[in-house]
Order: structure tokens, then C-alpha cells, then sequence
């Protein structure tokens, strides 16, 4: 059996993923240890494996982001604030990451580190060496694929792929604008490799994806740009499956999903991104209060319907709801766009209407209409009538459910686990 290292950024959104592998590694007799933030030592050790903290200079809480970065809250979501990102949240801590996984591999000499793709301390250990000299490194695309291509635009332009003669080169020039846009940012990681020693060989968002020996995306081909210039290193891997939830005390009106006749739409904003709800949740009960529908709303707070105030009597509202068991009724899903929410509705066939801001969630809505699964609001704060126009639509045109229901079929032909498991023991 192998040893594995398993590394995350310490997000709750970068590290569950990473979890679902290196448990799936233990059950198969590997022995993994996770190098990741300090609050997350419990969620590791109850996926079997071993955790080590990072250092205090590459750890932070997700959750107090403004007390751990305060200026990132006046700079607006876009590229702007993802070049924020870039350099001081995930680049300032590279060498530190470097270092801490350098020190765990001499006690525990791993054969292969897997790591989400902006734990950029892995992105350094490979270029610290070439292969046969050091760990194999397996990068994980838990969300969008960040490498520039000639058959798709860059990311942040929330933008499908161009068409026609001139697709390319209006492609081209798009890429030629984000290097531009990001040479600041692109000097400022450079120095954080050299701290550790290393090289950027090229452009960050290229390196991400290019730079580990393998990288794995977790999605199917039908719900991504084609790049046909992608390295042979990149492949599609499905996927992961749901992780597994925790038993909740389900509320009084669960039974009621089980006979009804109208269509149930589920509504949520995730786990995370829910402070505040006046985004997308209360608007969109709001704008189906006359329909005959049935909403149930997910607010993802410990509060539950408290935190939503009074609905009209077509709603129901939860706090922490299983949403694999919701979406066995669902007719459509209004979500802000989280990669993992919108991956757990395809499997399940269900259509989507998103309406996200921020991170990579217009992105993923604009895959998501790109791949005919739903319907983009494009903004994180769409009105009542948009949202309502949205649903209709998803609800009378079949065509959203056919291409859902076409991609939950391609994903059943995928096994990420077993991608990744097959890859380990061929290491």
C-alpha cells in the first residue's frame, strides 16, 4: 500500500474534497496524511486519515476572513479582488506551505501528493525536482480549470467559448489581456516561489494546471470549454461523489415532499455564502409565491427558518438540510453557484437556475447555460421577476431537463475515486 500526502488550502470548499479522496484512499489500505489548516484536524481524523497542521504562517479560518485579511472587503468580486486572492491569500503562503511539506515528507516519505490546485506549496515541490526525484504530484481540479486556451475565453469574463472564423484569435487576445491584467500579480508569486527556492516556469493560471504530473478535473467534458491545447497531463476524472452527511433531526414537513404533486423548487445559497439571505433566497420565495409550486429553501444557518422571517404558505424553509435527499424531488434548483452544488444537482438530473457573484460562481453559471442544464441570472442579486421568468422557463422547456438528465448520464460513466485510487497504485 502506498503513503500519500493529501494538501488543502484551509477553506471548507478546497478541503472537503480533498477529504472525500484521502478517505476513500484509507478505506482502501493506503495510509494518508493530510497537511491542511488546524481547525479541520477533526474532519480528518474521522476520515481515517492523519492530520498535520500548517504552519501559523500559511493558516488562517475561512470563516473570519475579514479579521485575517480586513481590505479584501472593499474590493469589489471580480478580477480585482481575485488578484487580491491570488497574491495574498493563496501566493504569501507558499513557502511556508513548501517548507511544512518538505518537513512532513522527511518523517513520512510519501510516494504521492495530491493537493487542490491552489496549495501552491505542492505546485513548488514539483518544481523543486524532476520526476523520480520526488513525489509524484496529482493536482485535483475542484473547481474551474484555470489554464488558458485558444478554444475558450479566460476565466473571469463569465463568458462562453467565441465561434467562427476568428474564434481563436479573439480568444488570443482575451489571454493577452488577462497576462496584462495580472503581470502584477504574476512578479508577486514569482517572488513567493523564489522564496522557496523555485521557478514559475509561466503564467500562474497556466502553471496550476500544467505544472503537476497529473491533473485531474472533476467534472465531464460536457459541462467544460473544449481546449484541444490542453497538455496530455489533464484529463477528465468525473465528479467526486456527495460526502457523507451528517444525521439531522429532518423538520416537521419533510413528509409532506413524499405526496406532493406540484413541482418542488429547492432554493439555497449553500453553506457559506449565506450571511445574507436577501441575495437569492428571500427573493426567490418571494417571486414564487404565486405559482403552483411547492419552494423549500435550505438557509444553510444553525437559526433555520428563523433566519428567513415569515413565507407565504407554498414555502417551507430549513436550516441544515440533506440535499442529496432534497433533490430526489426536485423539478429545479436555484442556487448561487457553488461548483459542488451545481455538480450535486447534475447528478441527480436536476436543472438549475443560478444567480451567483464572487469566486468562481458566475463562471459555473455560465457553464451551466453554456451546457444547456439551465439558466444564468447573471448577478449574485437578480430580481424577483428574473427570478420567477428564470423558473418558468426551466419548469415548461424540456430541453434544460433532457440536457441535466444527459448529464447525469455522462457522469455515471465516470468514477473519480477509482481514477484517482488506479492512479496511486500505479505510482
Amino acid at each position: 500500500m502506498a503513503q500519500v500526502i493529501a494538501t488543502a488550502t484551509p477553506f471548507h470548499g478546497h478541503v472537503q474534497p480533498v477529504l472525500t479522496i484521502a478517505a476513500d484512499l484509507v478505506r482502501r489500505g493506503h495510509e494518508v496524511h493530510v497537511l491542511t489548516g488546524a481547525r479541520f484536524a477533526d474532519d480528518v481524523r474521522a476520515a481515517g486519515a492523519r492530520h498535520v497542521s500548517l504552519p501559523p504562517a500559511a493558516d488562517f479560518d475561512d470563516r473570519k476572513l475579514d479579521v485575517y485579511f480586513p481590505e479584501r472587503a472593499a474590493i469589489p468580486a471580480g478580477p480585482a479582488q481575485l488578484e487580491y486572492d491570488l497574491k495574498y491569500i493563496f501566493g504569501d503562503p507558499t513557502a511556508a506551505q513548501y517548507r511544512a511539506l518538505r518537513a512532513l515528507l522527511a518523517r513520512f516519505p510519501a510516494s504521492v501528493v495530491i493537493s487542490e490546485p491552489l496549495f501552491f506549496g505542492a505546485t513548488a515541490l514539483a518544481l523543486s525536482a524532476p520526476p523520480g526525484h520526488r513525489p509524484a504530484v496529482v493536482g485535483v481540479g475542484i473547481t474551474l480549470p484555470t489554464l488558458l486556451s485558444d478554444d475558450a475565453p479566460p476565466l473571469g469574463l463569465a463568458m462562453p467559448p467565441m465561434i467562427g472564423n476568428q474564434a481563436k484569435n479573439q480568444h488570443r487576445s482575451m489571454n493577452a489581456q488577462v497576462r496584462e491584467l495580472f503581470a502584477d500579480t504574476q512578479r508577486h508569486l514569482e517572488e513567493n516561489f523564489g522564496e522557496s527556492g523555485t521557478e514559475l516556469p509561466g503564467f500562474i493560471l497556466d502553471s496550476m494546471v500544467t505544472v503537476p504530473d497529473h491533473y485531474l478535473q472533476l467534472t465531464v467534458p460536457g459541462f467544460e470549454y473544449p481546449r484541444g491545447d490542453a497538455p496530455p497531463t489533464f484529463r477528465f476524472a468525473g465528479p467526486l461523489p456527495g460526502a457523507p452527511q451528517q444525521p439531522r433531526e429532518l423538520p416537521d414537513w419533510w413528509s409532506e415532499l413524499e405526496h406532493e404533486t406540484r413541482p418542488v423548487v429547492v432554493v439555497t445559497q449553500g453553506s457559506f455564502a449565506n450571511d445574507d439571505l436577501t441575495q437569492l433566497v428571500r427573493p426567490a420565495i418571494d417571486a414564487l409565491a404565486g405559482e403552483d409550486v411547492l419552494v423549500v429553501a435550505a438557509t444553510g444557518r444553525p437559526e433555520g427558518p428563523a433566519a428567513i422571517g415569515a413565507v407565504p404558505p407554498n414555502a417551507r424553509v430549513g436550516g441544515y438540510l440533506p440535499l442529496d435527499q432534497l433533490l430526489l424531488h426536485a423539478a429545479v434548483l436555484v442556487t448561487n453557484g457553488g461548483y459542488g452544488g451545481v455538480h450535486t444537482a447534475l447528478r441527480h438530473g436536476v436543472p438549475l437556475v443560478v444567480g451567483g457573484a464572487g469566486e468562481d460562481k458566475p463562471e459555473v453559471a455560465a457553464r451551466v447555460a453554456w451546457s444547456g442544464a439551465g439558466v444564468d441570472l447573471r448577478t449574485g442579486t437578480p430580481s424577483r421577476e428574473a427570478i420567477l421568468a428564470a423558473v418558468r422557463t426551466v419548469l415548461t422547456e424540456p430541453g434544460h431537463r433532457r440536457r441535466a438528465g444527459e448529464l447525469r448520464d455522462d457522469f455515471g460513466r465516470y468514477d473519480a475515486l477509482e481514477v484517482v485510487a488506479e492512479l496511486v497504485a500505479g505510482l
